[in-house]
């Protein structure tokens, strides 16, 4: 069989349903960010069905699927957009998260020719080193906003966690609201929107201890149930919307340490083993090219050895179970192995639960 990524919509729905309700007590409102799910409509409706009244995304692609679908919601662009696809950008998206002065520019060049508004976020880096003007160059960036007439400025924003591994803090995302108090006062009228960050802000959320930030963009806490600190469970959340099944294609017993002089393997890296005599290995029909081997989670008594492009090597010595060539192991999956087997076109999808 084809490896195949089971998807559960009713745990989709339920888990954005809690997460809305959790952030709406305490005035924040959240974006579902569909990136992961690589704009699979169906996973979009569920987390409209759970109560999220906006998506956000990162590629156009993603963008027009979700649109050929026939979802009217509003769509926030999460990737600085390319000066070269602004026209498409503001066709699209009715915001999107910026810090280039003239990729601005040429949103507002875009828009008016388009009849239309176009609403930034304006991104702040507090230390993550992502994307992000410097604080001291906010006063200069909320002015040539403000001349911008087809350009509509509604806060600030900040990401944190995905690059430098920086975590949100009260301290840091409270500086982000004292720029955004100094931006409303530069720019003359009140900006609606404090985004503060992705699934990793939800601990202070948790806490309690968020300070006054109005939006969040919240992907892997919906799709997986955890926050991104250091994936701890949400409460309450399910953390097997998805399951990744492939079947076993060889069963056999073989030495734990490779017979010979050990060079690079297939993909330039240096293999490490730890002889532990004979073992009996299963590869699986899965491999590089379909997932991120190190973000699955293996059924107890499975042990995940390895991986080339077209291959998964398994140690089932101690699986429970009698296997045989054309089982199916079943793994959960972290980000970086939901997000390959979701664009993989060798992995099957198959959906259950309300559409």
């Amino acid at each position: 069989m084809q490896p195949k990524l089971s998807i559960d919509l009713d745990k989709i729905r339920a888990n954005a349903a809690l997460l809305a309700q959790l952030c709406r007590q305490r005035g924040v409102v959240v974006a579902g960010v569909t990136k992961a799910a690589c704009g699979d409509p169906l996973v979009a409706r569920a987390m409209l069905a759970g109560g999220l009244e906006l998506l956000a995304e990162s590629r156009l692609e993603n963008a027009r699927r979700l649109r050929a679908a026939g979802i009217t919601a509003p769509l926030m662009l999460l990737r600085l957009p390319m000066p070269g696809q602004a026209r498409e950008v503001v066709e699209l998206f009715q915001c999107s998260l910026n810090s280039e002065l003239a990729a601005i520019k040429a949103l507002n060049e875009a828009a008016g020719a388009a009849g239309l508004c176009h609403d930034i976020i304006l991104m702040v880096d507090l230390g993550d080193l992502r994307e992000g003007i410097w604080p001291d160059a906010l006063d200069e960036y909320v002015r040539e906003i403000a001349r911008l007439e087809h350009i509509r400025l509604l806060g600030l924003g900040t990401n944190l966690t995905c690059y430098g591994g920086v975590i949100p803090s009260p301290e840091n995302l409270g500086r982000l609201v004292q720029y955004h108090r100094r931006a409303e006062a530069i720019y003359g009228r009140p900006l609606p929107v404090i985004s503060g960050g992705n699934s990793s802000s939800l601990p202070l959320v948790l806490a309690g201890t968020l300070p006054p930030i109005t939006q969040l963009r919240l992907g892997e806490s919906i799709l997986l149930g955890r926050e991104t600190t250091a994936r701890q469970p949400i409460p309450g959340a399910h953390l097997d919307c998805f399951r990744l099944e492939a079947e076993i294609i060889e069963l056999k017993e073989k030495p734990s340490l490779p017979v010979g002089e050990i060079g690079q393997d297939a993909f330039g890296g240096a293999p490490v083993f730890v002889d532990k005599g004979i073992r009996r290995r299963a590869i699986l029909a899965l491999g590089r090219q379909d997932v991120v081997p190190e973000s699955l989670t293996p059924p107890p008594g499975a042990e995940i050895l390895g991986a080339s492009s077209d291959h998964l090597i398994v140690d089932v010595t101690d699986y429970p179970e009698p296997l045989a060539v054309g089982d199916v192991l079943a793994f959960n999956l972290g980000y970086g192995a939901l997000l390959a087997a979701m664009t993989s076109p060798y992995v099957g999808k198959e959906y259950c639960g309300e559409r």
